[in-house]
């Protein structure tokens, strides 16, 4: 990485970039690194972002995770709703 390079993070749902203002070889603080990168995400990326927010999408693939709590309510309420075998009489005719 060398002066004046522009770094692309890709963070779901959008990508974000920085321009490389100064290359130091120390970790820094939160409040230093205004002074050694520079924001330059388009505009778009943001509006990007805001559309997500508003939709309510939420970022976790089906499958994935441990169930939220809603999640494994919604799932306790279908296994108490759904019916067994011996909820059923089926009269068969015996030939």
């Amino acid at each position: 990485i060398k002066e004046g390079d522009v770094i692309d993070v890709k963070k779901p749902p959008i990508t974000y970039s920085f321009r490389v203002l100064k290359v130091t070889g120390n970790r820094l603080g939160a409040k230093l690194v205004p002074e050694y990168l520079e924001n330059v995400t388009a505009p778009e990326q943001y509006e990007l972002l805001e559309m997500t927010r508003i939709s309510g999408f939420v970022d976790r693939r089906k499958g994935l995770g441990r169930p939220t709590k809603r999640d494994s309510r919604e799932l306790s309420r279908f296994k108490e709703e759904s019916y067994t075998a011996d909820d059923f009489y089926l009269d068969w005719e015996d030939e």
